[in-house]
């Protein structure tokens, strides 16, 4: 059995097999995910996994360059973006945009992770960097 880090195989086995500018999405139980791309429900109950714990989670093992995050989130779930700026404390630049142009970049994602949040607005698109 796997000791540490993720233990979800499908999701160890995708950031394993990333590669530079690869997209991964982590969203709140709402966010529509497109027919085609490929989703890891993580979703139990209303918030379990929360989508802070699971962005804890994929940033231990997943190196990333720059993310984008829904502009709404600001007005919205400001408790939720401070926790998130927390969490993410500068390791790399994040954008924000209007949520109806986060969801299209959901289209190019090569997975979307679906978390147990149901806070509005809790989505973020990490783009995968590399380390030298």
């Amino acid at each position: 059995m796997k000791k540490i880090g993720i233990l979800n195989h499908e999701l160890s086995r995708e950031i394993a097999k990333s590669g530079h500018l690869d997209k991964f999405v982590i969203g709140d139980a709402g966010l529509p995910v497109p027919e085609g791309v490929k989703l890891i429900d993580l979703a139990l109950i209303e918030g379990q996994p929360s989508f802070i714990s699971t962005l804890e989670a994929v940033l231990r093992e997943l190196h990333v360059e720059e993310a984008v995050i829904d502009k709404e989130m600001m007005e919205v779930s400001p408790n939720k973006r401070k926790e998130l700026l927390d969490v993410v404390s500068n390791q790399f630049p994040i954008k924000s945009i209007p949520h109806a142009e986060l969801q299209n970049l959901v289209h190019d994602a090569k997975v979307v992770i679906r978390t147990g949040e149901f806070t509005p607005y809790c989505n973020i698109v990490l783009t995968a960097g590399v380390l030298f």
